[in-house]
Order: structure tokens, then C-alpha cells, then sequence
């Protein structure tokens, strides 16, 4: 197991409203998949709903790979509608 880092987390949409905030630090092993399960047990089933169809920003890369190193900031993205 790695040591916990210090990671700056940001919500957004539907991210943010499970969450109930936009942004905060939490201290987590450094790797995506831990980082999903600390939210998807903090915040419930609201959050596991987001992560399961959203994504993660880290260094600027869009990821759902549970394996991805995270470091010093991640962005919680829901699915976006577009075209």
C-alpha cells in the first residue's frame, strides 16, 4: 500500500451536488481507484451514481482507470451532454 497523499478534489454538476461542496482536500492512497472508493463510501449512493458513469481529470487527462497514479489535484466530471 502507498502512502496517503494530500489531493485537492474538485466537483462539478452532479459531482458537486453528492458531494455538497465544489472542492476539498482529502488524504488518500495516490491511485484513482482508491480515490473513487473514498468518495463512493464518504458520500453514498449519489456519488456512486456519478462515478459510475462520470470520469476523472487528473494531470488534464480524462481516466477511468483505476490503476492511474493521482497526485496533487483531481477533477470529479459527470457525463456531459453535447454535440
Amino acid at each position: 500500500m502507498a502512502e496517503p497523499v494530500a489531493v485537492t478534489v474538485r466537483y462539478f454538476a452532479a459531482a458537486a451536488e453528492a458531494a455538497g461542496r465544489e472542492e476539498e482536500v482529502l488524504e488518500v492512497e495516490p491511485t484513482a481507484g482508491a480515490l473513487r472508493a473514498l468518495l463512493a463510501e464518504r458520500y453514498g449512493a449519489p456519488m456512486r451514481r456519478v462515478l459510475e458513469v462520470g470520469s476523472l481529470l487528473v494531470d488534464g487527462v480524462v481516466t477511468r482507470d483505476p490503476q492511474r497514479p493521482v497526485r496533487r489535484a483531481v477533477d470529479v466530471l459527470p457525463p456531459f451532454a453535447g454535440g
